[in-house]
Order: C-alpha cells, then structure tokens, then sequence
C-alpha cells in the first residue's frame, strides 16, 4: 500500500465544516436520525448547512459565558450531534469533553467531578431519568439541547446569539476528551491535541484516498469516540457524500444502503456482524462497496468472508486496523475474496510505516511466541497526552518514554506480522486464545451471533453464546464444533441484548464473567 504524505500542522475541529463546506458546498449528509438541535433540517443536510449549524451553537456557547481553554462536557441522548457539539465547543477555543449516552448516571457524574467544574451539555431526557442531581453541583452550569429542566438554560433561548469568530488553539493544546471502553471498571478521560489527532488521520486518509470521490463514505461509530473525528474529516474534506449512522438495525441499513450505495463502509465489528444478513437481501445494499474498515475489535474471518463476499466491485477489500482510544490506529492489515472465511484472525497486521512501531515483550524472559505470548507494546505520534484528572496512571501505561503498553499479548512473526492473541486480563490458563477460540466457533456454527470466552468460578473457560433470534442452541453441532478445542465447561446462551456493552460495542468481558458468576442475566 502506498501511504499519501499529509503534514501535521494540527487537526482544527472547530472549522472542519468550514473548509468542507468552502470545498464542497452541496455535498450531502445523509443521517437515520434528525439531530435533537435542529429537527428542522430533516436527514438530508448539504455541508454547508451543517458549517453554519456548527457556528450558530458556537455562538450560542459563547453566548452562554464559554470561554477558550474551559471544558465542556457533552452527555445527552445518542445522536450525530454529540460529534457537532464538539466542533461547536472546539471553535470556540472551549475543549469538548464527550460521554457515551450509554453511560450510567453514577459513572456520568464521577467523570463530571474528574473534570472539575466543566461546563455541562445535556438535555431534559437525561436529567429526568438518567442523572443525579449532584451533576447540578459538580457542574459550572447546565445547558439543554432539548427539553426543559429547573436550574438549567436552555441552548434554544440563545438562539440569534451573535455569531463569533473562530478561535485558534494551538496544535498542542488539548482539542478533544474521550473516555475509554471502561471494559475493566470506570472508563479514564484520554487528552488528545490537535497534532495527535492530526497523526492518528494521515494513515486513514491514505487509504479512504483510493475511493472515488463520488461516492458516498458510510460511518457507523460512536459518536463519542476518537475514531469519529479522524473517519468525519476524512469523508467531508475529500468530497465524499457522508452517510451516518447512529443504529446498527439491518433493516435500517439496508434501506438507506439500497438508496446511497456506499464505497466504503466504516464500522464496529458487532455492527458488521449483524450485517451478515444484508448479505441475502434481494436488493444487494452491499454491492458498491469497494472498502470495509473496522479499528475498534477483533474482527472474526467468518463476518469478513461474508460480507466480501456481496460485494461486486473488483477486488474488494477488507481493512482491519489493531489501535486503542488512547494512541490510535497502530497496525492494519487487509483481508480479500480469496483470503476470508480461512484467515487467521489472529494477525492483526504490520505497523505503518514511519508512523506507528510495535514491540513484543517477553514476560518470562523466554522470547515471546504463539505458545508463550509477551506483552505488546506500541510507538506513535497519535498517542494522548495524559489522562485527564489521573496522570499517575497515564504514566503507569507508558514504557522507555516513547512505549506504550496496551495491555494486550501476542506475538510477532518473522514477517514482522503482529498476533494479537488476548487482554492480559482476559488470559484463561489452557486456552492458547480465547479470541482464536472465538474464531473457529463461528467459522464452524453460522447460528451464532455472539461467543465470548470468559473465566468460569474456577477458572474453567465458560463459552457465552448467543444465537440468531434466540434459537436454541444445537447441542449435537455444539459438540462437533468443539472438538480439538481446549476443554471447555458447556456452553452458557444468553440474548445479545443482555450482554453487557460498551460505547462501541465491545463486549465488558470482566463484567459477563462477575454476572455469570453470580448466576445473572442469562436468556430464560
């Protein structure tokens, strides 16, 4: 793959809508939702629209004593104004500080306290079923984007506040806070600058650059997340028709899909997962993409293979990158036709050249191998530059200065490939992987949507299954499927409803095993 060369002057979210929309004016947004600050404007925006949207709530913000350098926190119900807001926040100089919908109230408003005295986005929904009132007090203020609250301001009564110019910050200057997964208890606040997101955007930009510029990009991330502001600039600097989405329901998809067919596709693997079925669908939603990427998790082959296979562009690819919230894309690799259902899931890939670096550490002073793992630690320019309220443990992650440990351990080829094979906290004595694990059930039984391999009372490795529309599980396929496996207790069926998730979508592993433990929350 040949790398485009792009300089890192710093990425300027503030004024992202500003120059696409100075570049590609009536280039369109396509959503599945209309966004809770302007219902008005339907599902179909043009890029100019959305540039003044943004500066019309930066001036609303400004209006409402926001000031350079304070922090503002964004929580409210779930929708791709959470990722406008933050624009909005940055282009007044103000740092966004973005918060899963999907958090609990209690985890809300420690994070809240952390921040100390920010400012306090949110809206009527939020505060009268999900928040406490302590928010009121570890808050500067509260603002509304929609509904009404005693003791908050509303955003609609600044309407018509008068518009201000942007405000630049330097590329070193914090730009954005996201959280963590929090996949292992409270999710930690990741401090990105303007030239650490700009580092984590020239390899995605790269690759997005091979897709022709008439076709439409879709996006289904979180849109807190970090990866939503590298996959966002992406689509609208370049001039690609952007569709976003907030839900993962296939019939959804399908339709907008069938409408807009997109060119490349940027998602989480669950989400991917779900789309197994738009693989039969009549109408071929899938058909025009020429890309599918996914950064957040590991990706089972058996999806991959799949969804490659609906596609009827020449040559289509599959990218999985490995990364983390906290330094970004770190290794890719692509995955073809011909190389899918068969692949091992475990490779993860190659470093980008000149950008990123990978290491493997041993753990027992033996060199680190498929049947003895190290510890992967990771080298780039995208890394955060503390966390925020907890630099102690930010500190803890990091190794030799430039070292990142991810908390993940695997192994390197003699290719320089590198094998992602579990968390350090996920590692079942007997299981050589859990994940590799996880790869071969699905390859092996189309009837799953869903298998996680957690830690049962004792240690014996419990398989956590879940089935297309709740079928029970075939015990005689079950068997055949495990054999040549590592021993295993039987299998546990639960709804992929009840599984605990996190933003993205991620499975809280920690979380399963304590509730399988205390005898909770399996399907009846």
């Amino acid at each position: 793959m040949i790398l485009q060369r792009i300089g890192n002057k710093g990425i300027r979210l503030g004024t992202l809508f500003d120059r696409a929309a100075a570049r590609h004016p009536a280039s369109p947004v396509v959503l599945d939702h209309t966004l809770d600050i302007a219902p008005q404007l339907g599902t179909r925006l043009t890029l100019t629209e959305v540039a003044t949207l943004v500066d019309d709530f930066a001036s609303r913000l400004w209006a409402a004593k926001v000031r350079p350098g304070e922090h503002v926190v964004v929580h409210k119900t779930d929708g791709f104004d959470i990722s406008l807001l933050a624009c909005a926040v940055a282009r007044i100089g103000a740092i966004p500080v973005l918060l899963s919908s999907k958090l609990d109230g209690a985890t809300v408003a420690e994070l809240v306290r952390r921040v100390d005295r920010p400012h306090l986005v949110t809206d009527g929904a939020k505060l009268e079923h999900d928040l406490p009132d302590t928010v009121f007090g570890l808050a500067e203020q509260v603002l509304l984007t929609s509904g009404s609250h005693a003791g908050a301001t509303t955003l609609a009564s600044l309407a018509g506040s008068p518009r201000v110019a942007p405000v630049a910050m330097s590329p070193d200057h914090p730009t954005l806070v996201t959280h963590t997964s929090g996949t292992t208890g409270t999710p930690k606040l990741a401090v990105h600058t303007g030239r650490t997101f700009q580092a984590r955007y020239r390899p995605q930009a790269s690759v997005v650059a091979f897709v022709r510029k008439c076709e439409p990009l879709a996006v289904h991330v979180s849109f807190v997340h970090s990866r939503m502001f590298t996959a966002m600039p992406i689509a609208v600097l370049q001039g690609h028709p952007l569709i976003v989405l907030r839900d993962d329901d296939p019939a959804t998809v399908s339709e907008i899909f069938a409408q807009a067919p997109p060119g490349f596709i940027e998602a989480h693997p669950n989400s991917f997962m779900r789309w197994e079925e738009l693989v039969d669908d009549p109408r071929r939603p899938l058909a025009n993409v020429k890309y599918f990427s996914s950064t957040f998790d590991a990706i089972h082959p058996r999806t991959v293979h799949r969804l490659l296979g609906a596609s009827r562009r020449e040559h289509p690819l599959f990218a999985q990158a490995y990364g983390q919230s906290e330094v970004g894309p770190i290794a890719a690799r692509t995955y073809t036709k011909g190389r899918g259902a068969e692949a091992d899931g475990r490779c993860v890939g190659v470093p980008f050249p000149g950008m990123t670096g990978v290491r493997v550490v041993s753990r027992d002073g033996n060199p680190p191998s498929r049947t003895n793992p190290g510890t992967i630690e990771v080298r780039s320019d995208g890394r955060i530059i503390t966390y925020l309220g907890e630099h102690e443990r930010w500190e803890q992650q990091t190794a030799d200065g430039d070292w990142w440990r991810m908390g993940d351990v695997g192994y390197r080829t003699k290719r320089g490939c590198l094998h992602l094979l579990d968390r350090e906290i996920d590692v079942i004595p007997g299981i050589e992987s859990t994940l590799a694990v996880e790869d071969t059930l699905f390859a092996r039984l189309p009837e799953l949507v869903e298998a996680i391999i957690v830690p049962g009372e004792h240690g014996t490795a419990v398989p956590v299954v879940c089935t297309k529309d709740d079928k029970p599980l075939d015990q005689v396929a079950w068997q055949a499927a495990v054999r040549g496996l590592a021993p295993m207790a039987d299998p546990v069926q639960w709804r992929l409803e009840d599984l605990p998730h996190t933003a993205t979508t991620k499975i809280k592993r920690v979380e399963l095993a304590r509730l399988l433990q205390a005898g909770k929350g399996a399907a009846q």
